[in-house]
C-alpha cells in the first residue's frame, strides 16, 4: 500500500513537472504561443497542495528550469556558456520553487485569498528586483510572452510590465485555490469571481483603450536596413564606412520621388560603422545633403571614437540644422562595454519626437522621461542577432504603450517595425528580405497620456506590500 501511494506521488509529480516545463517552454521565449503562459504555472500550483513542501519545491524549480530550454539556443547564438544560463534561469528556478511553497503554504493554512494574491506578488517582486539589478532591464519579464494579446498588453499604460506579470500569475493561483478549496467541500465561488473578475476588468479595459484613436497627427517614415556586413561586423573607419553610408543613401534615391514624398523621418540602424573625430564630417556631409533634399530628419547609429572616449552613437541630420548625436544609455554586455553611456534625452520636432538605441528599450527609462516630455513618436536604431528578431524587436512595442508614443524601429538583423501606441505593428518587414531592406509607413504620431508614465513603478511597490502582508499573515 505504502508502495502503491509513492508511486502514485511519483506519476504525479512527473506529470506536474512535464506539463509546466512544457507550456513553459512554449508559452515563453523568443516566438511564444502567449495562451498557454496564463495556465502554465497550473500543473505545479495543483501538484503542491497534494504533496508535501519539499516534493513541491524540486518539482516547481525542475519544472521552471526545464521550461526556460526555450532560451538555450539563444544564449549559445549570443556566446555565452552554458553556466551563464544556468545562472540566470537556476535562480529564476530557486526563485518560483519558493513562490509556489508559499503559495502552499498558505493555502493549506486556509490563508486563500493570501495565496492568490502572494503568487504574483512575490513573482513580480523578483522580476523588479531583478530588473533593478542585472544588465538587460526589464528583457525577462514573463509581460513579454503577452505582446499579441493586445487587450490585455494596454494594462501596460497603467502599471507597466509588473501589472501583466501580476495578473499572468493571479490566474493560474485562482484556479489552483479554487479547485483545492472545492476538494475540501469549502465554496470557491468567492476566490474565482475575484480572479475571472480582475482578468474580466482588465481586459473590458483594454479593449476600449483599443477603440480610442491615437491622437494627434501622422507621420510617413522610411525605415532601411541592410544585412549584406554579416551580424559581427561594422565597418571600418574612413572608406569603408563612407562607402557604407553612400550605398544606403543610394538605396533610398532609388525609389521615386513620389515615394519620399512627405517623408519626414528616415531611420537607418544602429552601429553601421565606426567613425572618429577625424572622418566624422565627411559621413556627416553624405546624411546631411540626404536630409537637406529630402526635408526628412536622417538617424543613423555610429561607434563614436571620440578622443579617448568611445559612444554607440545616432547621428541626426536636420535640414538646414547643425548635426545632433545621441549617445546609447543602456550597454550590452560584454560586447558593449568599451563605450561610455549617454544619459540626455534627445527631443525633435518641439519635442514631439524623441530617440534612443535599441538596448535602451529593454529598460522602462529613458522610456518614460520620453513620455513624460510629451513624445509621441520615437525613432529607434537597432542591431538584433537574426534569432530574436521577434521576441527583443517586439520589446519596443510595451514601451510604446507604457509612455503614449509610436515606435518606429529600424534593425540590422531584425525587423523593420512601426507600431502604435496601443501596441498595434503598423507595418512590418524583415531586414534580410532585399539587401537593403526599406520600408515607409504612416504612423500616428500624437502623445497619449498615461498613469505609467507619471507614476512610474507604483505596481511594482504595491506587490512588494502585498507580498509582505501575505508573508505576515502565515502567522497571524
Amino acid at each position: 500500500m505504502v508502495f502503491g501511494v509513492k508511486s502514485l506521488s511519483v506519476v504525479e509529480a512527473m506529470l506536474a513537472c512535464a506539463s509546466t516545463a512544457t507550456l513553459m517552454y512554449f508559452g515563453n521565449g523568443l516566438n511564444p504561443v502567449w495562451p498557454l503562459m496564463w495556465v502554465a504555472p497550473l500543473p505545479v500550483l495543483w501538484f503542491a497542495t497534494r504533496r508535501g513542501k519539499w516534493s513541491a519545491a524540486l518539482v516547481a524549480g525542475i519544472a521552471s528550469l526545464a521550461g526556460a530550454l526555450t532560451y538555450r539556443e539563444y544564449f549559445r547564438v549570443l556566446g555565452l556558456p552554458a553556466v551563464a544560463w544556468l545562472g540566470f534561469f537556476g535562480v529564476a528556478a530557486v526563485v518560483f520553487a519558493l513562490v509556489v511553497v508559499l503559495f502552499r503554504a498558505l493555502l493549506l493554512r486556509n490563508r486563500a485569498a493570501s495565496a492568490v494574491l502572494a503568487f504574483p506578488a512575490a513573482w513580480v517582486t523578483f522580476e523588479y528586483v531583478r530588473n533593478l539589478l542585472w544588465p538587460h532591464g526589464s528583457g525577462g519579464s514573463l509581460a513579454y510572452s503577452q505582446l499579441h494579446f493586445l487587450p490585455f498588453l494596454q494594462l501596460a499604460s497603467l502599471t507597466g510590465p509588473w501589472g501583466m506579470t501580476f495578473v499572468l500569475m493571479l490566474f493560474p493561483a485562482g484556479l489552483a485555490a479554487a479547485w483545492q478549496l472545492r476538494k475540501e467541500e469549502r465554496r470557491p465561488s468567492r476566490v474565482l469571481l475575484f480572479t475571472v473578475g480582475t482578468v474580466g476588468a482588465v481586459l473590458i479595459f483594454g479593449a476600449v483603450r483599443l477603440a480610442l484613436t491615437q491622437p494627434g497627427p501622422e507621420v510617413r517614415v522610411a525605415l532601411v536596413a541592410s544585412d549584406a556586413q554579416g551580424n559581427e561586423n561594422v565597418a571600418t573607419a574612413g572608406a569603408d564606412t563612407q562607402k557604407l553610408v553612400q550605398a544606403y543613401v543610394t538605396s533610398l534615391r532609388v525609389l521615386d520621388g513620389a515615394a519620399l514624398q512627405n517623408v519626414r523621418a528616415i531611420v537607418l540602424p544602429e552601429k553601421l560603422g565606426q567613425v572618429t573625430d577625424a572622418d566624422v564630417a565627411q559621413v556627416d556631409a553624405i546624411l546631411q545633403k540626404l536630409a537637406d533634399e529630402t526635408g526628412a530628419t536622417v538617424l543613423a547609429g555610429f561607434d563614436h571614437q571620440s578622443g579617448t572616449v568611445a559612444y554607440n552613437q545616432v547621428r541626426l541630420y536636420e535640414p538646414g540644422a547643425a548635426v545632433r548625436s545621441y549617445n546609447k544609455e543602456h550597454l550590452l554586455p560584454p560586447f558593449e562595454l568599451k563605450f561610455t553611456p549617454g544619459k540626455e534625452l534627445v527631443l525633435l520636432q518641439h519635442n514631439a519626437w524623441g530617440v534612443e538605441i535599441c538596448k535602451d528599450m529593454d529598460f522602462t527609462n529613458p522610456s518614460r522621461q520620453y513620455g513624460r516630455e510629451g513624445a509621441g513618436l520615437m525613432l529607434v536604431p537597432a542591431w538584433d542577432f537574426n534569432l530574436d528578431r521577434a521576441w527583443h524587436g517586439h520589446i519596443a512595442v510595451m514601451r510604446g504603450v507604457e509612455d503614449g508614443f509610436s515606435v518606429s524601429r529600424a534593425a540590422k538583423d531584425g525587423f523593420l517595425t512601426v507600431s502604435d501606441n496601443r501596441g498595434k505593428i503598423l507595418e512590418e518587414t524583415r531586414s534580410d528580405s532585399a539587401p537593403f531592406a526599406m520600408m515607409i509607413a504612416t504612423v500616428p504620431a500624437g502623445h497619449s497620456w498615461t498613469v505609467f508614465q507619471v507614476m512610474g513603478d507604483w505596481f511594482a511597490w504595491i506587490a512588494m506590500a502585498l507580498l509582505i502582508l501575505t508573508i505576515v499573515r502565515l502567522w497571524t
